[in-house]
């Protein structure tokens, strides 16, 4: 009888043991919300994939550079992103742009990839952009950054999306269980080269551009759905009113407010892809609003990375000034 009674309490020590190591294990796993994919080492930085989040099933990922010598900690969100196209292909191509420019100044550099055009809508490519700034700013200590003190950049589309953040609202809060989605998107500086600002007046005043560019196949951005709960469907969303009212919501020269953060915008004069309007116009309420701005115009520029290549240094002086203080 001894024995059978030493044989229970055996196995109910082990049970408790068990069951002690699961919730340990568990709390580990809440805690660590960054999920690391591929890792590499550079001379200059370190260079990490890391999973933000996920939608309908696809995971949606950002690399992180972070320098090896004189890390400042601070970030900058690079929205790999023309024409809302965006992949890990762009971000190769940015790494002698940007990331090599802002590693070299102790910046760790955030490139983040959204869902692309034309699978994901322009309206899903903010959602993903506001979810990598939250991603970024609740891991912070991960990262050694400061979650007060994120910049944010990127050309064209990366541009259009950088803006955004720059004016998204500080206080909005979320009502997910997620701890991530009840962070701020906002960014405390941004730069932007010859970034879309204003859909419903392209070029000039009343000329709606919603996807029909002369130059660039954007149909799949603007076109956008709503989901039926009857059916289980997503409904393409014709009626030109809604259309309007959405493209007015994602045009950054509407968002922009008292709070804006500090924004430099660039742009090249002979740019034959926007119009160099839409830097005009927004820079011109930025500065009605009282936000420190600032326009570089680069004579006889194109719409391309030698603009952004003659200029990089005035974007790391302008995150130098807004976020070092």
């Amino acid at each position: 009888m001894k024995t059978f009674k030493n044989l229970l309490l055996g196995l109910f020590l082990i049970v408790m043991s068990c069951q002690e190591q699961t919730k340990s294990k568990g709390a580990n796993q809440n805690q660590k919300s960054v999920t690391q994919m591929n890792t590499s080492q550079t001379e200059n930085y370190k260079r990490q994939e890391i999973i933000y989040g996920r939608t309908y099933g696809t995971a949606l990922t950002m690399e992180v550079f972070t320098p090896n010598k004189n890390a400042n900690g601070l970030g900058i969100v690079l929205f790999a992103s023309e024409g809302w196209y965006s992949d890990r292909d762009l971000v190769e191509k940015n790494i002698p742009i940007y990331i090599d420019s802002f590693t070299a100044k102790g910046y760790t550099v955030f490139a983040v990839v959204h869902g692309s055009n034309p699978k994901f809508s322009l309206l899903e490519n903010v959602e993903h952009a506001s979810r990598a700034v939250r991603f970024i700013r609740h891991n912070a200590l991960v990262f050694s950054i400061d979650p007060n003190k994120i910049g944010a950049t990127g050309d064209s589309a990366g541009g259009h999306l950088s803006l955004l953040m720059g004016s998204a609202d500080e206080n909005e809060h979320s009502v997910s269980e997620d701890p991530i989605d009840n962070e701020s998107c906002k960014v405390q500086a941004v730069v932007a080269f010859f970034p879309p600002t204003d859909f419903l007046n392209w070029g000039e005043n009343g000329n709606v551009m919603m996807g029909k560019h002369p130059k660039v196949p954007l149909i799949g951005a603007f076109t956008f759905y709503s989901s039926d709960t009857t059916t289980n469907a997503q409904k393409e969303i014709t009626d030109k009113t809604k259309l309007l009212e959405i493209g007015r919501k994602l045009s950054p020269i509407n968002s922009v407010n008292k709070s804006t953060s500090p924004t430099l915008i660039v742009y090249g004069d002979k740019d034959s892809f926007i119009p160099t309007q839409q830097s005009d116009i927004l820079f011109q309420k930025l500065k009605d609003l009282g936000i420190p701005t600032y326009l570089i115009v680069e004579k006889g520029g194109e719409h391309d990375e030698v603009t952004i290549k003659h200029h990089i240094s005035d974007a790391t002086n302008w995150f130098d000034k807004y976020l070092k203080r």
